[in-house]
């Protein structure tokens, strides 16, 4: 069957404006053109908005998106299966966030008690399984799969107390990275209080930490674009300058050894 832009606007919940705008940058065309010049989509172009839209779901930007599904190696069926597992983990999250909330509702109501660290369960398994959808696989093969999990182990056993800093160390992070990338001088002070803080942070997640492994994880920041645009969201440049304040601080700038170039 084959559908206009307005019915497959409203068949499939996208705006008949997104509609053209996919067309426009090349991720979505019409399967042709009636003889009145309408866009018309057809079967395939049907079950490649459901593509994308599971994709959208996801959190994945439309540039990635048109990589993708514009790849001669796209298989749509591997993307259903692959779609479907991350749709069960999402759900997984839901339901234990769920259940820490009815049993804090208990808790409230006298009818049982609860840890502190039971409280916090549910949010840092759900950060432990975003961690590793998104940065698993460069990270274990960067730093190993013993240290990753080790991570994974350290998180999930943190105390309230723990688990409250490490959030408030990140969000610390951010602000000074803010205020110092506008120096322009990573061996500054501000940057280099940023650096330590990082270590800090970091320290949350090693068991072990080692100068050489955090100048890495620095030039891994400026490598993959996901971990650039993190940082790069409070200026323009900061994943850089964060890199370059690391490297000063671990002692690691200016060697050559693949650690800067």
């Amino acid at each position: 069957m084959n559908y206009t832009v307005n019915e497959l606007a409203k068949m499939s919940g996208v705006t008949k404006r997104t509609l053209r705008y996919y067309d426009e940058i090349g991720l979505l065309k019409p399967g042709r053109l009636d003889e009145n010049g309408y866009r018309m989509y057809g079967p395939k172009e049907v079950d490649l908005l459901q593509q994308i839209l599971f994709y959208r779901e996801m959190g994945v930007e439309l540039k990635t998106i048109q990589k993708i599904v514009q790849s001669p190696d796209f298989d749509e069926l591997e993307a259903l299966r692959n779609h479907r597992k991350k749709l069960l983990a999402k759900r997984e999250d839901i339901n234990r966030l769920i259940m820490n909330v009815e049993k804090t509702l208990k808790v409230k109501g006298g009818d049982c008690t609860m840890s502190d660290q039971e409280k916090f369960e549910g949010f840092k398994q759900k950060l432990i399984e975003e961690n590793e959808e998104k940065f698993g696989q460069e990270a274990r093969e960067k730093f190993g799969d013993e240290q990753v999990d080790q991570s994974n182990w350290k998180l999930q056993n943190m105390s309230k107390e723990q688990y409250e800093k490490m959030e408030r160390l990140s969000h610390e992070i951010l602000e000074m990275l803010k205020d110092a990338v506008v120096t322009g001088d990573p061996a500054g002070e501000e940057a280099q209080n940023v650096a330590r803080l990082h270590k800090e942070w970091l320290k949350f997640y090693w068991d072990h930490y080692s100068n050489e492994a955090h100048a890495g994880l620095a030039q891994m920041y400026v490598d993959d674009e996901r971990f650039a645009k993190y940082y790069d969201q409070v200026h323009d440049g900061a994943a850089k300058f964060l890199r370059d304040a690391i490297l000063i601080y671990t002692g690691m700038s200016g060697r050559d050894d693949g650690i800067i170039k």
